[in-house]
This record gives C-alpha cells, structure tokens and sequence, in this order.
C-alpha cells in the first residue's frame, strides 16, 4: 500500500473478513491488488485468482465503493479458477486504494507556509521545498506537526529544480520561491519533466510576461508555456495577505483534485 500511495498508483486491499469451516487461511489475511503486480496472499487457488480478478475488474471500471463475495471451498460449488475442496467458506472484502493527491510547494515564505497550514489538514502527499535552510526548521514548520497530510520537507540550497525529478507522476506543482530567478529555473524545468500535474506561479500580469517571454526565449513551446496557471487561486476572493491568497490557493486546488476525480470517474463511466 506505501509502494501504490509512494507511486501514486491505484489499487485494491483484499481481506478474508470472514470464514467459516476449514480455510487455507484464517479470518484477517489480506493482500494488495494493482493493475500489474500483487503482493501477499490470501491463500491462493479459486479465492485469491477470484479476488485478484474481480479487484483488477474495479480497477478498470474506476468503481470506489468496497464491495464483498463469499466463496464455498467444495468440490461441488462452482469455480472459475480451479476446485478448491476444504470446506468451508470464505467471505473476501474488496476496498479500493484510493491514489492521494500530491502537491509541491516551492518556496515556503509568508504565503507558502501558509497556504502548507491549510493543505496539511487533508490527506494528500505535501511536498515543501525551499532553498533557505531556516524555512523548513523544525520550528518553522511547528504549525504543521499535527498534520493529516504525510509532509516530505526537502532543502535544496544551489539547485531546488533538482526536486522536481523526485516528484510522483501528477503531482502538482506551486512555484511562489523569494527569488524570481529561481522562480523561472523551476518553471523551465517543470516544462522539461514531461511527468508533473498542473503547474501554478504566484505573481502579478507583469511578473508573468517576464517569465512568460524568458521561457520561450529558452525554446519551449508556447502552448506548453501557457498551461502554466497564473494567476493562482480563486480570481474572485480578493486580497493580498498571505492568509488570504493561501485559502484562495487551496480552495482553487481543491477544486482540481475533485475535477480530476469527476474526470476519472467519467472515463470510466461511474460516478462519484
């Protein structure tokens, strides 16, 4: 499951929630069940190939909602996967993992930590970044110690771009760094990865136009550039400080990750 959630990958925990009779294994086996690998077993044979088929089954379809069966271990109940004649029966519970949201934060000043407070209380992978050693101490990030969220603190004090290579697929991505320089370093190579989520820079028209002509002066391709989200937050909560536009920034990512949801969702032809 830390392997699925580390990669941001879907998947599906499979239990024996019950058994009555003789089992290969009792009450409280488990195993994982991803689109190309499984991990632990809940006693092989007709259970397991079963469980592994119908959670790979939930995969594909997108379903959410855990689901159960229950299987007769007899010789003479029906069986997909080969007779398995202990005697019992078994009753398997399927629960989707759920992939988390993934944000990194570059620059952790007025706003981005700020903004990191509020995201902290969500379950989701926060990344904080930041080239200033004193910005990621540990009473710096006291606020953040009760966190729900699993917060990766990462100081890179030449090359914070660097980050950005260890990022799980989708992550999203918020640049608001002390240092416009370094602003556009991280830009260029957000657009560079190939492997990111959205990608969002604080800052004003100006400050943007600046940027936006460094990058394609650097070659990228201008509909790439403007993918990048400027400004961000919600356009219609006004206010300059740093509270302020931290809950318009969350509120506006917020939004993303349940667009996303309804997009996957639909894809699939289920519902959330």
């Amino acid at each position: 499951m830390e392997r699925l959630r580390a990669e941001r990958r879907s998947g599906v925990l499979v239990t024996l929630v019950a058994v009555r009779g003789h089992a290969p294994r009792d009450a409280g086996a488990k195993m994982v069940v991803a689109e190309d690998a499984t991990w632990d077993s809940i006693g092989g044979g007709n259970v397991e190939a079963t469980a592994v088929s119908r959670a790979r089954a939930m995969l594909t379809s997108g379903d959410t909602a855990p689901t159960t069966f229950t299987l007769d271990l007899s010789d003479r109940a029906p069986a997909e996967y080969g007779v398995q004649c202990c005697g019992g029966e078994v009753t398997v519970l399927l629960e989707p993992l759920a992939v988390r949201p993934a944000v990194a934060i570059f620059g952790i000043g007025h706003v981005g930590l700020e903004l990191a407070r509020i995201l902290a209380r969500h379950d989701l992978d926060l990344h904080l970044v930041d080239s200033r050693p004193d910005h990621l101490g540990e009473e710096a990030l006291a606020p953040l110690a009760d966190s729900d969220a699993r917060v990766h603190v990462h100081h890179e004090a030449v090359l914070p771009e660097l980050v950005l290579a260890e990022l799980a697929p989708g992550t999203h991505v918020l640049v608001m760094t002390h240092d416009h320089a370094e602003d556009v370093a991280l830009l260029d190579a957000a657009l560079r990865a190939g492997h990111l989520g959205p990608v969002g820079v604080i800052g004003s028209s100006a400050k943007w136009a600046r940027f936006r002509k460094t990058l394609l002066a650097d070659g990228h391709d201008a509909d790439a550039v403007d993918r990048i989200v400027t400004p961000i937050g919600l356009t219609s909560l006004a206010g300059k400080d740093p509270a302020t536009i931290a809950v318009s920034v969350a509120a506006a990512l917020l939004q993303s990750f349940a667009d996303e949801n309804a997009r996957t969702a639909a894809r699939h032809g289920t519902s959330t």
